[in-house]
């Protein structure tokens, strides 16, 4: 699939820890690259929004590239003044990549966060602030009337909430590993809260509070005390395996010593709560009209969104411009490190291959077709690329699901006795009849660990990303394993993930977890993607229903999307359980608020799949 546009060789990339994605996602750094000019930067320029409040920005200015420049825009709330890819004076920074590409960088501090005038509240003004700012930079003297924005998770979330507003001067963006289209900001989940992943940014990244210097103060001298103090929290060390198991969960973050922050707010609305709507998420009804590249991984928090969000606005557009130039691309990696692939890409224990593109040249030569009107063949690139692990390799769509994929139902069986992988449970193509149920003891007190996945941004190493092997964890008598019988021939599953369950319960609500994984042919069994339900929420998060302990209820689990070749001699796994932890917060099972709570019970929970309620995992098989 390699053209013209990924010709020039491959490039090894800045290595970087995994353990936070979201603050290290500013960590990485383009290639190596010759300036085409000399940069300028003028710091701490305070950009007036349209309520008067001023948003601190430095700007990178290309010296000698022309009168009329175009401009590119990245909103950060992990600090634009650090020591990261935005500041100053490294040479090697996205800012200055762009900068000495021609184009004026605008890195920007949201509303309330280091210096930056004004309240912090977790993305609620981001709309606003945004489209004000593009206007600001549209309006200036040296602009052409182009800008762009760039910029990966909360950065790339700002973009697509400040998108649908449609600010005329909005000429192009890149949105990278963005949830803009989820109301919680990936921190709810099927009804369960993100925790390691929600707890760790908000501890690390989520301060409400910052130290301010006098508005009164001359900007000159501003600027000359601003760069001797580093405005971040200074955090006590904290043992996270700990913390996570303290309760009530509403009292987490605050407990691990950390200023205040919206997390307490966060977990203690339901997610129907009218609380929140005022918060600057994407709406199902909300409308675009900029051409965008999205760029994400499967091992990401937010690729379930990601996709959804890249359908919504080919459908959403208001011209053919704009629903016509819609890309995405899906690397396998982790939460903002697409561009850190090399030629043998690891993603937590397993060897993916050689998973490289030459990122930040499909970035320039986007931004140089959308803003200085280069025809340099950026829109001739397929729509939709991503990369099937298992093959290794780049494969391209014109849609997402790619055309011809089969949603192919593989149903549970067993002779009751599903319980670990040393058990009865069997998935295959074929219906079941006449089948008894799985039991298992959910024990609030003993949950089954996360191991890998798609988190992110929890600061520490007791929980990271990526595949690993489940096989110590199938040993569990509350974990139900379901394998198909040795594939004889290869399975590519391309697509969106669904498990579909009829569950009892002896307790009011519980949560149900569900996880994809490939066994090898040497027995190892990488998780590919998970997910989790909690029951009261079955219905929708606006009819939450509690069970009856008689009753049979069916629950659908979102488990995002993947593209992954099952090779043949491997074998296809669903694990069912009510735990993955930490990644999600445990359900105690009373019914009740259980972010306020410190009491659980013991959960007797079934899985039914005989004729009459047959659940199953609905795979997208590609032909």
């Amino acid at each position: 699939m390699r053209n013209s546009l990924w010709e020039g060789g491959r490039t090894l990339f800045l290595v970087v820890s995994l353990v936070s994605g979201a603050a290290n996602a500013q960590l990485l750094k383009p290639p190596k690259f010759e300036p085409k000019y000399k940069v300028r930067v003028e710091k701490s320029v305070m950009i007036p929004m349209s309520d008067g409040t001023r948003l601190s920005t430095d700007l990178y200015i290309p010296e000698g590239a022309g009168q009329k420049l175009p401009a590119l825009l990245v909103r950060t709330p992990y600090n634009k003044s650090a020591n990261t890819n935005w500041s100053f004076p490294d040479p090697d920074s996205v800012a200055y990549f762009f900068a000495s590409n021609g184009y004026v960088v605008a890195i920007q501090d949201v509303r309330g966060r280091y210096e930056s005038e004004g309240s912090y509240e977790i993305s609620s003004a981001d709309s606003k602030d945004g489209y004000d700012a593009v206007t600001w930079m549209a309006t200036q003297s040296w602009s052409n009337g182009k800008v762009g924005t760039y910029g990966c998770s909360y950065l790339g979330e700002n973009q697509m909430e400040m998108a649908k507003l449609r600010n005329p001067h909005l000429a192009a963006m890149i949105p990278q590993a963005d949830g803009g289209s989820d109301r919680y900001f990936g921190l709810i989940n099927g009804g369960a809260i993100e925790l390691a992943s929600g707890s760790g940014w908000m501890r690390h990244e989520g301060s409400k509070v910052f130290p301010k210097f006098s508005p009164e103060l001359p900007h000159d001298e501003f600027v000359q005390a601003a760069k001797y103090f580093n405005l971040h929290p200074v955090l006590p060390d904290v043992d996270f395996q700990k913390a996570w198991r303290e309760l009530p969960l509403v009292d987490i973050v605050k407990m691990t010593g950390a200023p205040p922050s919206d997390w307490e707010a966060v977990v203690s609305h339901a997610p129907s709560d009218s609380w929140w709507d005022h918060f600057g998420y994407v709406k199902p009804s909300d409308h675009f009209n900029v051409p965008a590249l999205q760029v994400n991984s499967w091992y990401d928090i937010a690729i379930g969104d990601t996709v959804r969000m890249y359908n919504q606005m080919r459908t959403n557009s208001d011209s053919n411009l704009a629903r016509d130039n819609q890309f995405l691309i899906v690397s396998p990696t982790s939460h903002c490190l697409s561009e850190l692939a090399t030629d043998h890409t690891k993603v937590g224990e397993l060897d993916l291959g050689d998973a490289q593109l030459p990122y930040y040249t499909i970035y320039l030569r986007w931004f140089d077709h959308w803003l200085k009107g280069e025809d340099n063949g950026v829109t001739s690139m397929p729509k939709v690329q991503f990369y099937t692990m298992g093959k290794n390799e780049w494969r391209s769509a014109d849609q997402w699901p790619p055309e011809g994929t089969r949603f192919t139902k593989y149903y549970l069986h067993s002779d009751g006795h599903s319980n670990s992988r040393f058990g009865t449970g069997i998935l295959t193509i074929a219906e079941p009849g006449d089948e008894a149920s799985d039991r298992y003891t959910y024990d609030p007190s003993t949950p089954v660990p996360t191991l890998g996945g798609p988190l992110c941004c929890t600061g520490t190493r007791d929980a990271v990303p990526g595949a690993y092997d489940q096989s110590e964890l199938e040993t569990r008598e509350d974990v139900l394993v379901y394998t198909t019988p040795v594939l004889k021939q290869g399975v590519e599953v391309t697509g969106p993930l669904q498990v579909v369950l009829y569950a009892s319960s002896s307790v009011p609500d519980t949560d149900f977890t569900a996880k994809l994984v490939d066994v090898h042919s040497d027995g190892k069994a990488y998780n590919i993607q998970d997910g989790i339900l909690r029951a009261r929420y079955r219905q929708g998060y606006d009819k939450p229903t509690l069970m009856e302990p008689s009753g049979v209820y069916e629950l659908t689990i979102d488990l995002q999307a993947t593209s992954n070749y099952f090779a043949a001699g491997h074998r296809i796994r669903l694990e069912i359980s009510s735990s993955n932890f930490p990644r999600f917060d445990r359900n105690l099972n009373t019914g009740g608020n259980n972010y306020g709570e410190t009491k659980w019970q013991v959960a007797n929970n079934e899985i039914h799949h005989a004729k009459a309620h047959a659940s199953y995992l609905l795979l997208p098989v590609s032909p």
